[in-house]
């Protein structure tokens, strides 16, 4: 049990450095952290050893110490290649995980480009930002504007219970009436457009939110290509 605890701290602190770009995590810097996060993981695994009566002697206890030894060395070796590292980790995260933008640099080093995975349902389907918000939205070139479902509407800081339906609309379930709005922000990994139109379909017209033209329209260019989509800004 403590060998689990101690390797999911480990994971944790791994994500974490790799995640952060202050050079601050909890207030100590990252080469701090990481080596806290190596000591903990190590104390838990040798302290739930000796509780359990470790029967492998002197020299188990040596293999193991050496071995968590060389996770510590990993952890750090992680971190020092950090810029490395990060789009190959961003590649198979959206390859496990399809909707997840993979943000790919350009030759000037800029992060302009982001790939988004076909799902299995045939759908590019995307993880955006909305307001700051996680939205998920089916990407619908067909669609003149982004369309949120109330209920994402709400979850992005939207008062939808004061808004009229007035913009006639039409959907897979038939024709509708939506209400036009402006969101301060929408946002795909490093896409990010400020002041976009959309529409707020209403309750129950749409299942799930749209990424239409008013921001894909927007981007220097967008191209399907086999199981991918490719956003250029």
């Amino acid at each position: 049990m403590t060998t689990w605890v101690a390797l999911f701290i480990l994971a944790l602190g791994s994500m974490m450095l790799v995640s952060n770009d202050s050079g601050m995590i909890a207030g100590l810097d990252v080469t701090t952290f990481g080596y806290g996060v190596f000591l903990l993981a190590l104390l838990i695994y040798l302290a739930g050893g000796l509780l359990c009566h470790y029967g492998g002697g002197a020299a188990t206890v040596a293999r193991d110490a050496v071995t968590w030894l060389a996770l510590g060395l990993g952890l750090v070796t992680l971190y020092a290649y950090k810029e490395e590292l990060t789009p190959i980790a961003t590649r198979v995260v959206g390859e496990l995980l399809p909707g997840t933008a993979m943000t790919v640099e350009t030759s000037a080093g800029d992060l302009a480009e982001v790939k988004i995975r076909k799902r299995l349902n045939g759908h590019f389907t995307a993880e955006v930002e909305v307001n700051g918000k996680p939205v998920s939205m089916i990407v619908d070139t067909g669609a003149s504007s982004i369309v949120l479902t109330p209920e994402d509407a709400r979850a992005a800081g939207i008062d939808v219970d004061e808004m009229t339906f007035r913009v006639p609309v039409l959907t897979a379930n038939g024709r509708t009436m939506a209400a036009r709005i402006w969101l301060e922000d929408v946002a795909i990994g490093p896409l990010d457009r400020t002041r976009v139109e959309a529409l707020i379909a209403q309750p129950g017209a749409l299942s799930q939110s749209l990424l239409g033209m008013s921001f894909l329209s927007r981007l220097r260019s967008y191209e399907f290509s086999g199981d991918y989509l490719t956003l250029r800004g």
